[in-house]
């Protein structure tokens, strides 16, 4: 496309495109990637039945919009680690059930991803997905094995670890409904109501239940790390910083800085440990809707992993979305450090 292909050097995993120069450096200077035998990004036809489990996750899912990375992390999961949890069976049994009888374009698990992935790009509510699937459901042929509500779509994605936590907050960021006082519906700092207030409700009650104020998006960073740690190369990864860092009194990575080497002086255990995670955190206000004219401002948090070598640290790939803090005007500081 323009003279520009996917790169398929252990960096770019054929995630971006680039110009057959670059290409050519990147692949001398950090090499192929490993598990990357058949060319699905560069032409090269697949026999669905002859290939691995793993191949059969990119080709099915090779059709999704590149930068939702869908089929990235369908990729790089260890199908060891799900042995583990219990869950590989079911990634493989919808990874293989076509959609509906002799289909051979889509399987369950392809279908609900390409579906997701336009409700997350056109912003639809859950209910309306609901009704889309429904609507399909009906239309598809007799045994089809679409599920008909979002509810039951999610638990086919939460394996993946997709899941997430909505925790409340109050109107004015003074705190998160969360832990110990998970069980309030009323803010004991500014008095205001955990819940939305209804316009023709004059004699409103605090601790009826209705819809949140304002809620914060979470999703866990443990399962995340777990994936990380269980498979072997990305483990050796995860212990750089301690392992393979040159030591010459250069700064070069934040392992070399004042503040790493404080903490560790702080929490001697924790510092002589080298499997430990060090995170970087980073926030800003940014306007989902790209108009200029709307004052809105959505707040996500990433986190960035420093055990990683330096060229691997800011990927796109190891940045982890811990928190989405929705608008229409920014947090203040004690809800989003709390």
């Amino acid at each position: 496309m323009n003279g520009r292909f996917f790169c398929p050097c252990v960096n770019c995993c054929n995630a971006t495109r680039l110009e057959l120069d670059v290409i050519r450096e990147h692949l001398l200077c950090d090499g192929f990637l490993k598990n990357y035998t058949h060319w699905i990004w560069h032409g090269e036809n697949v026999d669905i039945q002859s290939v691995s489990v793993e191949t059969q996750t990119q080709t099915f899912t090779q059709e999704i919009d590149m930068d939702d990375r869908l089929e990235e992390m369908l990729r790089d999961v260890d199908p060891e680690s799900f042995k583990r949890a219990h869950m590989y069976e079911t990634i493989c049994n919808d990874l293989e059930k076509p959609l509906y009888p002799n289909c051979t374009k889509f399987t369950r698990l392809s279908a609900i991803l390409r579906l997701f992935n336009l409700k997350a790009r056109n912003g639809w509510s859950d209910k309306s997905f609901t009704e889309l699937l429904e609507l399909l459901k009906e239309m598809l042929p007799e045994g089809n094995t679409l599920p008909n509500r979002n509810y039951e779509a999610k638990k086919v994605l939460c394996p993946m670890g997709l899941e997430y936590k909505k925790i409340h907050a109050c109107p004015n960021d003074c705190m998160l409904y969360h832990g110990e006082f998970e069980g309030l519906h009323q803010c004991p700092r500014c008095g205001l109501s955990r819940y939305k207030k209804k316009q023709d409700d004059s004699d409103y009650d605090v601790s009826t239940k209705g819809p949140p104020a304002k809620v914060l998006w979470y999703l866990s960073i443990v399962p995340r790390l777990k994936r990380l740690f269980a498979n072997a190369d990305e483990a050796k990864l995860m212990r750089w910083h301690e392992d393979e860092r040159k030591r010459d009194g250069s700064l070069r990575h934040p392992a070399d800085c004042l503040q790493w080497k404080k903490i560790d002086s702080m929490f001697p255990n924790f510092g002589k440990e080298p499997r430990n995670v060090r995170l970087g955190l980073a926030t800003d206000g940014m306007n989902p809707f790209g108009n200029l004219s709307i004052k809105h401002s959505s707040w996500p948090v990433l986190l960035t992993i420093y055990n990683l070598p330096l060229w691997l640290c800011m990927k796109r790939k190891y940045l982890m979305l811990s928190m989405m803090i929705s608008g229409p005007r920014q947090p203040q500081t004690t809800l989003m450090f709390i």
